[in-house]
């Protein structure tokens, strides 16, 4: 990677806007039409038999808000919030627990936010006992939460560990200090440092450090230390994003002007100093936005050809159904998705009157499945075998995507992708653009309109 060599005509040409494929079709496509009566159809012939679960909680409070931040959050100060939203939590986990088939056991476990770790302590340990009296937890359970270094205490990561966490995500972005003010997060060094011993001193297994490349002011110089830095805590995996500059869905994000964001040839430095920094440390680039390390879980389920992608980026548990809840959470069965209502007000609302707090959802038809799993396999795999995807579909693969292969000649010509007599293989410049490449499977991509995704670099 270290040789690698991107010019500033490909750059422009592959600078386009592109979902990150968590989904297929994406979230965008989610439609309020989809009567909760036919999802609730869906849910109950999903529950006939006992297949594993993947629960995700989403904990959407924030003291302040971080100008870059797309995700779904409630900003406040008033801590009191949080008791309220644990009791509509147990609320939906009651109406859940009627129809989930009493043989189905939770492989794997996630707080998401906002700030899972704006909960006090206490109540962390409640929101725990809550889930486990709903459903049963495997003994080895694959417990993860995002975690806040700024504004928390030993007890919080006691309180976690004593639930059943022992994978802990750690939000640090950057730790340049004009990059911190500019996003509106001072997170000193040492605060990330002093989080970390406590992770560690009390026993959880896996350490992740998430990045963000694209911030304003940031450089090749100031990125390679903070990343210097985050090696010093010896993380077992990395995430590190792209910054999504979506100022029309998040108003927050007009703060930053062109001047201050770096430019696509610079965001693109970015990410090949990272690949260049993690992968000479001894990660491997798992792809898109991951690296893990040799021997973590991701790695190996790479090489075996068993990684899977979903909403919480990649997973080693592709076979478990996601059932999630909190407002705005994204659940994901065997062929049907449903999103929870967005807004505080409306989720508590349909929860008060008895009702699931469903807003829309999508039912993938059969086309849209051999679709899903080509992007996935794509995106995992970082190629794709023919023969083995059409034993996988139960289509020729050739036949079905001939249009799309036939596609891919610029890519082959602008050294994305090496064309092989029974499939193709991701080059290092490709792995850099694969959401593009993933793209030509899509079928809906053509009659998407700009501004619904980030642009793909």
């Amino acid at each position: 990677m270290s040789t690698l060599h991107v010019d500033l005509d490909l750059i422009r040409k592959y600078n386009v806007a592109g979902p990150r494929y968590t989904s297929y079709p994406p979230a965008t496509h989610f439609s309020e039409e989809v009567s909760l009566a036919l999802l609730k159809e869906k849910i109950t012939e999903n529950n006939r038999t006992a297949r594993d679960l993947s629960l995700y909680f989403h904990l959407p409070f924030c003291q302040t808000l971080c100008w870059y931040c797309g995700c779904t959050t409630v900003i406040t100060t008033q801590q009191g919030k949080s008791a309220v939203y644990l009791d509509y939590l147990r609320r939906e986990m009651d109406l859940m627990a009627k129809v989930i088939h009493p043989g189905r056991e939770a492989v794997q476990l996630h707080y998401g936010g906002g700030t899972p770790t704006f909960l006090e302590p206490a109540e962390l340990r409640t929101l725990g006992k809550m889930i486990h009296d709903h459903f049963p937890v495997a003994a080895d359970v694959e417990a993860g939460v995002e975690i806040d270094p700024r504004r928390i205490v030993r007890d919080h990561i006691a309180a976690l560990r004593e639930t059943g966490f022992t994978r802990a995500s750690l939000g640090v972005q950057d730790h340049d200090p004009k990059v911190q003010e500019a996003v509106h997060r001072i997170q000193p060094y040492e605060q990330t440092k002093q989080v970390v011993e406590w992770i560690r001193d009390t026993g959880f297994t896996s350490l992740n450090i998430d990045l963000i490349y694209g911030l304003p002011f940031q450089t090749p110089a100031s990125f390679e230390r903070t990343i210097d830095q985050v090696l010093e805590l010896n993380p077992d995996r990395f995430a590190v994003f792209s910054y999504a500059h979506v100022p029309w869905l998040k108003p927050a994000q007009r703060i930053f002007t062109e001047a201050a964001l770096p430019t696509p040839e610079v965001k693109m430095q970015l990410l090949k100093l990272t690949i260049e920094k993690l992968t000479a440390a001894g990660f491997v680039y798992i792809g898109m936005d991951h690296f893990a390390r040799a021997d973590d879980e991701l790695a190996v389920a790479q090489r075996h050809h068993t990684l899977q992608r979903n909403f919480q980026g990649y997973s080693t548990h592709g076979g478990a159904d996601i059932y999630s809840f909190g407002m705005s959470a994204i659940s994901q069965a065997d062929g049907v998705y449903w999103q929870n209502l967005k807004e505080l007000p409306e989720y508590y609302g349909a929860l008060d009157r008895g009702e699931q707090p469903v807003a829309k959802g999508y039912i993938m038809t059969a086309e849209d499945q051999i679709r899903r799993r080509t992007i996935m396999r794509l995106m995992c795999d970082m190629g794709l075998d023919y023969n083995e995807m059409s034993k996988q579909l139960g289509v020729d693969f050739r036949t079905h995507f001939a249009s799309e292969l036939a596609s891919l000649d610029d890519m082959v010509a602008d050294g994305l992708i090496e064309r092989g007599l029974d499939g193709f293989a991701v080059t290092d410049l490709g792995r850099l653009l694969i959401r593009n490449i993933a793209m030509r499977f899509d079928a809906y991509n053509k009659s998407r309109t700009e501004g619904k995704f980030s642009r793909t670099i």
